[in-house]
């Protein structure tokens, strides 16, 4: 048997991300601090969302059509995922290696948050998932579907038995197997109005390219201790904004070599993080000898309440960090609410669970 490999998934059933009571913005001397939603519906999509797809080019039932459909599919087309069928890939992942490659131009849909659905659902019980779903050329787009990995849980007793005292490093650490959602290498990646969870090294993997917008979802429970990243970037360039976190290691991440850059604005952290919410890695980390923390960052209108530190920059960005109009729920200053290196301007904030005045 092999257990080790390949686990139930009966986790995570969650109840809806934000209650209707729960604000996430104020507005102080007619100016709005912290996550406001858009005219494309609710953060983190779903009911209400504007742009949710319905129909397509091409629709199907199973793997074995989806696998058909894309290798088929041309670019302005659209597979589509009807209801809330669920679509398991674990044997062909486990066995086959298989990953849903979307080819260049193609969107991948279903229909979440249209007449109350919750969106088809693609699915994963192998621990060694590298990747999902593949974008395999630019202009992709991943839309109203819920992408569900194998391994939602922190493994911190592994993290410990790695590099505590005599453990084997990262050797000993990469012996268990971690998982990917959606990867790209290609530009602009559009991922909108998805629940995206259980993912162990990473729900989006942004590995490089530019012009990626990632908008509209609620992503949680990728918190693997030692990776565990909502949405991670290696050279890359993104726009993130409208989308709820929760239970992630770190909900917005990034190596910090040098072209890594992201605008991160408009987004919720719902309240359970195990560690800092929004990085950006730095020299120190990748032992490259430099202190670069990626090239541009701004974090401008979130709301954060986990209770971690909302904002961690490990180094010096190349050209700037600013950190402006975010609501810290849970923080009283800016000394608590983001730690960088340098060249890093934190300003116009807002502070604790009643802000009255701007700092």
């Amino acid at each position: 048997m092999r257990l080790s490999v390949i686990v139930p998934v009966l986790f995570y059933i969650m109840i809806p991300p934000l209650a209707a009571d729960e604000p996430t913005w104020v507005e102080i001397d007619n100016v709005v601090y912290g996550a406001k939603g858009d005219e494309r519906g609710p953060i983190g999509g779903g009911k209400g969302y504007a742009n949710i797809v319905t129909k397509g080019d091409l629709v199907v039932q199973d793997l074995d059509a989806l696998v058909d459909a894309l290798s088929t599919a041309k670019a302005r087309q659209v597979v589509f995922i009807p209801g809330e069928m669920t679509i398991d890939l674990t044997a062909r992942i486990y066995i086959d290696k298989i990953v849903l490659n979307v080819p260049k131009g193609v969107t991948l849909a279903g229909n979440r948050g249209h007449n109350g659905s919750k969106g088809a659902l693609l699915t994963s019980d192998a621990l060694k998932t590298p990747v999902m779903i593949r974008a395999a050329g630019p202009g992709v787009r991943i839309t109203g579907l819920r992408i569900q990995g194998p391994n939602p849980k922190r493994y911190l007793d592994h993290h410990r038995r790695s590099f505590g005292p005599g453990g084997g490093g990262h050797e000993h650490y990469y012996k268990f197997p971690t998982s990917n959602g959606i990867s790209t290498e290609h530009d602009r990646l559009e991922v909108d109005n998805c629940e995206i969870s259980g993912f162990a090294h990473a729900g989006i993997d942004l590995i490089t390219a530019a012009g990626h917008h990632v908008h509209h979802n609620y992503i949680h429970h990728c918190q693997y201790q030692g990776l565990g990243y909502g949405i991670c970037h290696n050279t890359a360039s993104s726009l993130i904004e409208y989308n709820l976190f929760d239970w992630n290691r770190h909900s917005i991440a990034g190596t910090g070599r040098p072209g890594n850059s992201y605008v991160a604005r408009h987004n919720v952290e719902l309240g359970v993080s195990l560690s800092h919410c929004f990085d950006m890695h730095g020299g120190r980390d990748r032992k490259d000898g430099t202190d670069i923390a990626g090239t541009s960052i701004e974090i401008c209108n979130n709301t954060f309440r986990a209770a971690q530190t909302p904002v961690v920059i490990r180094g010096v960005p190349q050209d700037k960090c600013h950190v402006h109009h975010n609501w810290f729920v849970t923080r009283n200053e800016a000394a608590q609410a983001v730690r960088s290196s340098g060249r890093t301007k934190v300003f116009q904030n807002v502070y604790g669970a009643e802000p009255v005045a701007v700092k």
